[in-house]
């Protein structure tokens, strides 16, 4: 009995199950290169900048997908597009088992973040019209189980180290197990997922337009001052994050003298926090999304106003708490973000539109790590972090002016 019970519920939630493992797969292969650049210095005798530098690839490579990807979900279906991403990426670890140069390496890992590039915004569409009463908590789920990838990637990496491979790099090994398991999840996908979007639309409208026309309707979508306010919104908050996130053990250690070992604990925190992502999107879809905004930025906000504010004070206890608080607000605010996003944009349009908002959001997170090491030499960490404080309160108030003005029925 109960394991016809267990069947139904998989059968219930298998779109939402293979998108997550998917995702999971794609971050897990992205955070699982920088625990490797001493193998690859090992293997290849190449230098921390040409490994920063191919990573970096990898990462632009990611980001530009964003719009082209949703454009195409709108166009070819969701479900077409995810498949594909997978096992672009998957064909790319796979080759990786494979010994070969340096520029088979770095060519691969460009193609990674191509494949991978191709899955979040089209999986946010998908999620969306799959469950559609549920959006929030299956965003939520998402978004956590893909989090936690960044936990297990350097876990399996050092796993894999101790592993007798014969005259070939043990870290290989990694990356065909990775491709392989892709390669399935992408096929499982495709025979199981259709079912569930029996209604879903391939883009016939667009494909109507020329190009010219279509670039335009996505654009359009900036018209509506409730939109334009959210994208920005999202950008602010991203360029904090990603700021605070590049940084933040440095901070610790010279603003608030804490030594490195106690900061990676404080800094580990914020990744545990993500685990509130299932709450606050389970409760969006109960209470409605813009309160949640609201408070989980709110939330952010005030924690980390007060986490520059007593840096001095050196207290690891109450700066952890302050930071596990930043986490708590800074996740919980993510699934419920790309919900509202799914909710204010066309369905004929709402993968690219997506695609939009994230190409901006990730290029502000890009830029975020730069300026934020810039301030720090120049001005002091300090100041970089009070601008970071100021960024995300902004975002608060933009998110408490739709709350008010601008809420839609």
């Amino acid at each position: 009995m109960s394991v016809r019970r267990s069947a139904g519920r998989f059968a219930e939630y298998d779109a939402l199950v293979l998108t997550a493992a998917i995702w999971f797969l794609a971050k897990f292969l992205r955070y699982a290169f920088p625990p490797l650049f001493d193998s690859f210095q090992s293997s290849y005798g190449v230098s921390d900048a040409v490994l920063g530098t191919a990573f970096s690839g990898l990462l632009l490579c990611y980001a530009v997908m964003q719009f082209p990807s949703g454009v195409l979900a709108d166009r070819l279906g969701t479900v077409t597009v995810i498949a594909a991403g997978a096992v672009v990426g998957a064909a790319a670890s796979v080759a990786l088992s494979i010994d070969s140069p340096f520029i088979v390496l770095v060519g691969a890992m460009l193609v990674i973040g191509t494949g991978t590039g191709a899955h979040k915004t089209a999986a946010v569409r998908l999620l969306a019209r799959a469950y559609p009463e549920r959006t929030g908590r299956a965003l939520g789920f998402l978004d956590t189980f893909g989090a936690f990838s960044g936990v297990v990637a350097p876990a399996a990496v050092v796993g894999v180290a101790s592993l007798a491979v014969g005259p070939v790099a043990s870290w290989r090994l990694l990356f065909l197990v990775s491709g392989l398991v892709g390669l399935v999840l992408a096929v499982t996908f495709v025979v199981r997922v259709p079912r569930r979007l029996p209604d879903e639309t391939t883009g016939t409208e667009s494909n109507s337009s020329d190009r010219g026309t279509g670039i335009a309707r996505y654009a359009s979508l900036f018209r509506d001052w409730r939109f334009s306010a959210f994208a920005l919104l999202t950008v602010l908050f991203s360029f904090m994050y990603n700021g605070l996130v590049a940084f933040a053990p440095r901070y610790l250690t010279v603003e608030a003298g804490l030594t490195p070992a106690t900061a990676s604990v404080l800094y580990s925190g914020l990744f545990l926090a993500s685990l509130v992502q299932l709450v606050t999107g389970n409760l969006s879809d109960r209470v409605g999304r813009l309160p949640i905004i609201v408070a989980t930025l709110g939330l952010a906000s005030v924690a980390l106003v007060a986490f520059v504010s007593v840096t001095e004070t050196g207290n690891s206890i109450l700066l952890g708490g302050l930071f596990v608080a930043v986490g708590i607000g800074s996740h919980g605010f993510r699934p419920v973000r790309s919900a509202y996003l799914m909710s204010a944009i066309p369905d004929d349009v709402a993968a690219g539109g997506l695609g939009a908002v994230r190409t901006l959001l990730m290029g502000a997170g890009a830029i975020a790590p730069a300026i934020v090491g810039t301030l720090s030499e120049t001005a002091g960490f300090r100041v970089a972090f009070w601008l970071l404080a100021a960024t995300v309160v902004c975002a608060t108030g933009l998110g408490c002016l739709l709350l008010v003005f601008g809420h839609r029925a």
